[in-house]
This record gives structure tokens, C-alpha cells and sequence, in this order.
């Protein structure tokens, strides 16, 4: 479980980043962060690997301070995926997986035994192994991202925006094999995103964040969509827009979210939307 309690950033300029945050994300779950650029989600995200550290307040991991951590074993503990997949090019794919196996001590052998079969367990031929990233398409990329977060076989996954520079095809392919993963491997993900959709899609609990990471409303998809906590929420969710207001519709075959036009936009399972 990662916990939050009174966290806060202030950086030297006096932007406030982050103010008096708390929240509980369980283990073995999707949380999503989802608000506007600027409301600090990033911010949150990489508090839980020290890539910034707050300037009051806690984070715990099953219940110890990770600022008693050393934060370089902290980072190699946790896996971390990037939008633009943050690959070295001059690491084939195999290597680039294995990067942090490797700066752990693994012998290269091993290590990229597990690089390839990592690369199938995130849907890429092994006959990619060899090749550099410049020679994949972005959504083989981020593929590769994911395999590479995934190498240490951590219990925490942080990924941040990972599929916003793809085209929405590739985007919807990605959303569905993170949805396979998570099942298959049953991490505790916390993921960024400014899009509602996608947070609906993948998260078991979605947060609404305004600026300043002010908690807008925490629960489940079913519960925000079923509930907006106030008119703002109802906007941002798209709930007063004829464009795109989703809700929750029973079927025979169980309850399924729905646009305005009454199109299926995806099932939902334990009160978590699934495509």
C-alpha cells in the first residue's frame, strides 16, 4: 500500500506544486491521477520514487518512510514507464529491458533471457530483441517502456502518461494489454493521465485533481460517474456535455457505461470499466 499523508511542494519561485495531499492507494490496484496540465499529478507520481522529494508531509510504502530510503535502491525497486517511452537509443531493445537488472548485478545471460520474456509477456517478437529503438514504431516503443518497467519484477508500477504520443488506435491497443497485464500480474499501478476516458478505462480507483493537487472526488468509475461530487466534476467528466455524457446502463448482461447516443462505450466489472 503507498500512502500520502499531508504532502505538500513548494518550490523556490513560490509555485505550490502540491498542497496538504493525502490519499491511500491499495496494493494490487490501478489508481489513476487525472486533471488538467499543471495540477500536479506528475508531481504526485514521482514523490513515490523520490524523484521529487515533498517539502512537508510523508509517503509510505506498507507503512515505512521512503524518505529513509536510499533513493537510487528506491527507483531500481519500482518501475517506471514515460510517455515517449524514454529508451536509449543506443541500447538495442534487449538491453534497453534489461537496463536495470543489469545495474542491479544480474549477468548479462540472465538478464536477457528475462528481456525476452518480458517481450512476450508485453505482445513483442523476440525477433526484435537485436534491434535499436529508432527501427520500432512509437507504439512498439512504448511497448518496450513497459517491458523495460516491468524487468525488476517490482511490485509498484508508475506511469506517467505512457501512451499520450501515440495515435489513438495504437493508444487503444495499449490501454487493453495494460488491462491484460494488470490481471495477468496483479501490480500496484499508479498511472497519470489528463484524459477522463482513459482514467475510467484503467483505473480501480480514479482522482479528480484540480491545481495545487486539490482532490476534487477519489472513488471508483461507476461511483464519479454515477455521483459527480459537484458541478465542476460533472463538467470535467463530460456528464453535462451532449458530446460525450457517459452513464451507467443495466443490462441482461450486467451494467455497461454509455454515451448520450446510448453506444456501449465498455463494460463494467467490480465497478471498474473494461473494454
Amino acid at each position: 500500500m503507498i500512502e500520502f499523508e499531508n504532502i505538500s511542494k513548494h518550490y523556490p519561485d513560490g509555485t505550490v506544486a502540491v498542497s496538504d495531499f493525502s490519499l491511500e492507494i491499495p496494493a494490487h490496484t490501478s489508481t489513476v491521477f487525472v486533471g488538467s496540465s499543471g495540477c500536479g499529478k506528475t508531481t504526485l507520481l514521482r514523490m513515490i520514487n523520490r524523484m521529487v522529494d515533498p517539502s512537508s508531509g510523508s509517503v509510505r510504502i506498507d507503512g515505512e518512510d521512503i524518505s529513509e530510503k536510499n533513493a537510487v535502491e528506491l527507483r531500481r525497486s519500482i518501475g517506471y514507464v514515460m510517455q515517449n517511452s524514454g529508451l536509449l537509443p543506443h541500447f538495442t531493445v534487449a538491453e534497453n529491458i534489461a537496463t536495470v537488472p543489469r545495474l542491479m548485478g544480474e549477468p548479462r545471460k540472465s538478464s536477457r533471457r528475462r528481456a525476452l520474456e518480458l517481450m512476450d509477456t508485453v505482445g513483442l517478437s523476440d525477433t526484435m530483441a537485436d534491434r535499436y529503438p529508432h527501427q520500432l514504431s512509437g507504439g512498439q516503443q512504448q511497448r518496450v517502456g513497459v517491458a523495460r518497467g516491468l524487468a525488476s519484477d517490482p511490485n509498484i508500477l508508475l506511469m506517467d502518461e505512457p501512451f499520450g504520443a501515440v495515435d489513438p488506435i495504437v493508444r487503444a491497443e495499449l490501454q487493453t494489454e495494460l488491462l491484460r497485464l494488470q490481471k495477468e500480474l496483479d501490480k500496484t499501478i499508479v498511472f497519470v493521465t489528463h484524459d477522463i476516458d482513459e482514467a475510467f478505462l484503467l483505473g480501480d480507483q480514479v482522482v479528480i485533481l484540480a491545481a495545487g493537487a486539490q482532490k476534487l472526488q477519489v472513488g471508483s468509475p461507476s461511483e464519479i460517474i454515477e455521483n459527480p461530487a459537484n458541478d465542476f466534476v460533472a463538467s470535467f467528466i463530460g456528464a453535462e456535455r451532449g458530446s460525450r455524457a457517459l452513464s451507467v446502463k443495466q443490462t441482461a448482461q450486467g451494467p455497461v457505461l454509455v454515451d448520450d447516443q446510448g453506444r456501449t462505450q465498455g463494460r463494467l466489472v467490480e465497478g471498474r470499466a473494461q473494454p
